[in-house]
């Protein structure tokens, strides 16, 4: 498949000309093919770290000029961030470590008797932070009406109620559907109830708008915007962050501190994001995040989404014609997603074929099931792989042990990776691996011993 002439070339990431050495001898350049996990960081990013670093000083705390300079840097970040996001005007952003961090965060704001909604498909980061709450966790639906139809019930069943939040995500990190959330949204307000919205997929690969989404709060990762790692964002509403204790108490979060009389302490805390923000920030995380928010919108949504659903394209019609393969889907062949594909091997355990995908190709994706563990035990339920093959995990008592395989890429993966992939999964379902390989703490490697036959 050639690329249409519209469509523009991948954006300068690291890593790009890394080599890596294959069992079978040689090397080739390294396929990075596991963007949902991790995606590799922008040039431009790295390069406009680079250029602060060396005026590195104390976040609103210094009168200094290099301190005077972080602090506009970091609350510069703020607002990219808030811009990206499409932020209303009295919603607030928040720097955290990271999504799960961020929904950690809510889950800590939540107030008194609040009820939470969750389709048991998020990714652990939005399917574990609530359980100190009164949760009710929703079944998988199979199409995005059906979504919005169960979470409909749902809330309707539990009238009258107090506070209630649900959380959705995005963009499914196991099989890159889109999700409703507008629908959902409105859903939620209809019954009275607040939604966050899980962006770690989405806010890569689609624009996210707060204000048209209608959403309360959106989380996202740096290291999934191609931002390096230990960065992430909470941003929506402010009520529920202002009346909430801080998330952590310090410096920063505390407005005053004062002795009582009793020997005890006073603090009144910061109305601001700075509230859930204590210690020293990482303002180069926050730069990061901000210049990869740039690096994105100028080089257009509309661009970054043509490429990468071609790349789609060349992935799923180059898989069409291998029986062996099955892509997972909840929603159906045809729905809308972002470049995140799962998939089984008829004859191979998962952890298997990623292991030689990575030895014998040069091509890095994920097996396993990827922090999304019910549902992925829906979606193989019906498919249950041989105990005993190399890399095969350990299924507890009385449950079949799964796993899959995800190819995911993005804004800097080029043509020839995702090719290289397809020819690989073909080559491999026709003619198996070239080695031997054998499972060591839990992972399948391969036997350096031996080549495969030997």
């Amino acid at each position: 498949m050639s690329v249409p002439t519209a469509v523009a070339a991948p954006l300068p990431v690291l890593g790009r000309d890394v080599t890596v050495p294959l069992v079978t001898g040689g090397e080739v350049t390294y396929a990075a093919l596991d963007y949902a996990a991790s995606a590799p960081a922008l040039q431009r990013v790295w390069d406009d770290v680079a250029a602060y670093a060396p005026y590195y000083g104390s976040v609103h705390r210094g009168a200094g000029y290099l301190s005077q300079l972080s602090t506009d840097l970091f609350e510069n970040a703020r607002r990219t961030v808030a811009a990206f996001l499409d932020c209303r005007d009295e919603d607030q952003v928040v720097f955290t470590r990271s999504t799960t961090d961020s929904l950690n965060l809510l889950a800590a704001a939540l107030p008194a008797g609040c009820r939470v909604f969750v389709f048991e498909t998020e990714h652990h980061a939005s399917l574990l932070p609530w359980r100190q709450a009164d949760v009710t966790y929703l079944d998988a639906p199979r199409s995005p009406a059906q979504a919005v139809e169960t979470l409909e019930r749902a809330l309707a069943a539990r009238e009258p109620y107090g506070p209630a939040l649900v959380c959705v995500t995005g963009a499914s990190n196991v099989t890159g559907e889109l999700w409703p959330v507008r629908e959902l949204a409105a859903a939620a307000h209809a019954h009275g109830a607040r939604i966050v919205l899980d962006a770690a997929q989405l806010a890569p690969h689609r624009p996210v708008s707060v204000t048209e989404l209608d959403v309360d709060w959106v989380a996202f990762s740096g290291h999934k915007l191609y931002a390096p790692f230990g960065s992430g964002v909470l941003a929506g509403r402010a009520d529920w962050l202002r009346e909430a204790e801080p998330y952590l108490a310090g410096g920063g979060a505390s407005r005053r501190v004062g002795r009582r009389a009793d020997g005890g302490v006073d603090v009144e805390w910061h109305d601001s994001a700075a509230r859930h923000e204590a210690g020293s920030p990482n303002v180069i995380g926050a730069h990061a995040v901000a210049s990869a928010c740039k690096a994105l919108a100028e080089a257009g949504f509309d661009t970054l989404v043509a490429r990468e659903e071609y790349l789609i394209r060349t992935v799923r019609e180059g898989l069409a014609d291998v029986p062996e393969v099955r892509i997972l889907s909840l929603f159906g062949d045809d729905a809308p997603r972002v470049g995140v594909l799962s998939f089984v091997v008829e004859g191979w355990n998962s952890s298997h074929f990623a292991a030689v995908l990575s030895a014998e190709y040069g091509i890095g994706v994920r097996d396993g099931l990827f922090c999304a563990h019910p549902l992925l035990r829906t979606l193989l339920g019906s498919d249950p792989q041989a105990q005993g093959e190399c890399g095969a995990p350990e299924a507890a008592p009385g449950e079949k042990s799964l796993n899959a395989v995800r190819v995911s890429f993005g804004a800097g993966t080029p043509d020839e990776h995702v090719e290289r992939f397809v020819t690989a999964v073909r080559e491999l379902v026709s003619d198996g691996a070239r080695w031997n390989y054998r499972t060591v703490d839990g992972r399948c490697v391969p036997d350096t011993t031996s080549a495969a036959g030997a």
